[in-house]
């Protein structure tokens, strides 16, 4: 599986789906349900896991469980986007009949920057072994410092440098153009000019920040393998089904008070199993088990001890 037509068919079938989605099942733009969230999301893991077993079966148990850990820390961190999504949807007002097309295009977006930069981590850590020491450090410093982090000390897209880029040099329209990115409008000479619109504003700051938190999540998965395909197809798995766990949580997301605890801890025990490599290995089956105990611990003390005020 781990050819060149493994990583033409995987990339085929993604982008046969993603056009399926667009394309057919969501021509027009329209609020996305809760139903159809739930949906969505069972397919997304569904069609994961039978990735993970297709692994599993062509290249051995290890892989199969490494693309189920790598996969599972993705999934988990995916969270936090939903939390800042949530953030620059409520500051723009973006009406929610188009939170889908941002979001479409968005992941698109990432398959492109993510791949890049995993591309380019298997570059690093084939030809730089100690790199993983500078991951493993950064992961660690990346926990502590989310497990300390105020609640209020949220992301703020008014500070975002991106946005104040792109209001210098894009000029856009004072107000939403339907669903459309771009649109062509007489300017205050009377001349036809091209204007990007508030969407296509909300579609860059999505692919920016969704890069921030690619430097997190990618170098997670190079600590439970070094084959880029598995890194690949891991990290991008859980990224398609990003969207359909948005509109299924973004209602309720603010509810898993400690649910960003256990993703620190996951990065911390993620960090200190890259630092400490060559002196202690934890199989592979032991750290799925680790992560999935601290999500899930920190999942259920959400929904049992809920904090005041949430």
């Amino acid at each position: 599986m781990n050819s060149l037509w493994g990583w033409v068919g995987f990339n085929v079938v993604i982008l046969a789906i993603l056009a399926l989605d667009l394309g057919v099942l969501h021509r027009r733009s329209e609020k996305v349900s809760l139903k159809e969230a739930a949906i969505w999301s069972g397919v997304w893991v569904a069609l994961s896991l039978c990735f993970a077993f297709a692994i599993y079966r062509a290249m051995g148990p290890e892989s199969g469980l490494e693309f189920l850990t790598g996969y599972l820390i993705e999934y988990a961190l995916s969270v936090d986007n939903i939390f800042v999504f949530v953030l620059i949807f409520s500051y723009f007002s973006v009406p929610e009949k188009y939170q889908h097309r941002v979001l479409f295009w968005g992941i698109i977006g990432a398959l492109v920057l993510r791949g890049a930069m995993i591309v380019a981590g298997s570059a690093l850590v084939t030809r730089f072994a100690w790199t993983l020491y500078i991951f493993g450090a950064f992961l660690l410093f990346t926990g502590l410092r989310m497990a300390l982090q105020k609640d209020g000390a949220a992301y703020n897209p008014e500070r975002d440098p991106v946005l104040r880029l792109a209001r210098k040099v894009v000029p856009v329209t004072p107000d939403y153009r339907g669903d459309k990115f771009f649109v062509q409008e007489p300017d205050a000479r009377g001349r036809k000019r091209y204007f990007a619109t508030p969407l296509f504003i909300v579609l860059l700051i999505v692919d920016t920040t969704d890069i921030i938190f690619a430097t997190d999540s990618i170098p997670a998965i190079f600590a439970v393998t070094r084959d880029p395909f598995i890194v690949y197809t891991s990290n991008i798995c859980a990224v398609l089904g990003l969207r359909a766990l948005y509109f299924l949580l973004a209602g309720v997301v603010d509810k898993f008070v400690y649910l960003k605890l256990g993703l620190s801890i996951v990065l911390v025990f993620i960090g200190a199993k890259m630092l400490l490599e060559a002196f202690i290995h934890i199989p592979i089956v032991a750290a799925l088990g680790v992560v999935g105990l601290v999500l899930g611990t920190s999942i259920l003390a959400s929904m049992k001890w809920p904090r005041t005020g949430h």
